[in-house]
């Protein structure tokens, strides 16, 4: 494996950025559209369901959580300001664990009923009071909403549901390209895609193969699993016989990728704390990163391979 594949050509970074984000914008105009009104329809169905359960937001109370702890999503978005869920956490001093299963529309198996009582009754003193009465007029005057001020604030959480879930989505559906190209890419070439047996040494790993979204263990007084996107033994094992890390990176915007430039510069540290510093670990880019985070990462020692020139994988030894 070469010392450099892309880092150190800073003269190449100006066409490339431009080239990776036109690959991305296309990428997202094909499919955000869809998405985004398949998403619309389900969230729809979502606040109207919500509504019902809370009948038009009059009774937002425990025992109308536990039989319905999937509304709290929708809730969350009935408020002003509409609150992420670390925020209601916070405010709410509300048991996380608890908040993130009814994110799932479930309510913890093991949690005792009184405690759940309690927890639940936090997360719905501040929802009541922080909803927003001027999308839900009728909460003012005690009385039935209209046909027209229903629909129409349904219509108002319903898009806000949409941004909140909408947005995931699409991060989600490009990171599963990312790593179908390269496994594709390295089909082509003989490899095989076989997971790597937990407690087995990782310089032990079968040659010519690779595995997604490998946890590996960092750490040397308390160990944690770090989650690694794709690894990849060489058919030709490298000296030190590691195989080779690939992260695989999307964005949207510039501003967002050089907020969370430094998590790659952690990983790395911890990888090479753990499995010495020859550990080859690389970022596999598309969208919007620019001179600011690849002048970042490259001072931090990562190198990367631009997902509109795939083929310089190559060039790691693969």
């Amino acid at each position: 494996m070469p010392k450099w594949v892309n880092a150190d050509k800073p003269h190449l970074w100006k066409s490339d950025i431009a080239a990776s984000v036109d690959q991305f914008n296309q990428w997202f105009m094909r499919f955000a559209p869809d998405a985004f009104r398949s998403t619309r329809v389900n969230t729809s169905a979502d606040v109207c369901a919500a509504l019902r359960a809370t009948n038009d937001l009059r009774n937002i109370g425990v025992v109308t959580l536990k039989h319905n702890p999937g509304v709290l999503s929708t809730l969350r978005m009935c408020t002003a300001p509409p609150l992420a869920v670390d925020r209601l956490i916070g405010l709410a001093d509300a048991n996380k664990h608890l908040v993130k299963r009814m994110g799932e529309g479930k309510l913890p198996a093991k949690m005792d009923d009184v405690e759940l009582g309690v927890e639940l009754a936090k997360l719905c003193h501040i929802i009541a009071r922080l909803l927003d009465r001027d999308i839900f007029p009728w909460l003012e005057v005690a009385k039935n909403p209209t046909d027209h001020e229903r629909d129409r604030a349904s219509t108002i959480i319903a898009d806000r549901l949409c941004s909140a879930v909408a947005n995931p989505i699409i991060r989600n559906a490009q990171e599963q390209r990312q790593l179908k190209l390269i496994g594709d890419w390295l089909d082509a070439r003989g490899y095989r895609k076989q997971a790597h047996p937990n407690g087995t040494p990782l310089k032990d790993m079968v040659a010519a193969t690779y595995a997604f979204r490998m946890n590996l263990a960092v750490g040397k007084t308390m160990k944690v699993n770090i989650p690694v996107d794709v690894v990849i033994q060489p058919r030709r094992l490298r000296k030190d016989r590691l195989p080779i890390l690939v992260e695989a990176k999307s964005a949207g915007d510039f501003t967002n990728t050089n907020k969370r430039r430094k998590e790659e510069a952690t990983k790395i540290h911890q990888l090479q704390a753990a499995f010495g510093k020859t550990v080859p670990f690389v970022l596999f880019l598309c969208g919007y990163f620019g001179s600011d985070y690849l002048g970042y990462e490259a001072a931090e020692g990562i190198d990367w391979v631009w997902e509109h020139r795939i083929d310089d994988l190559a060039r790691l030894g693969l």
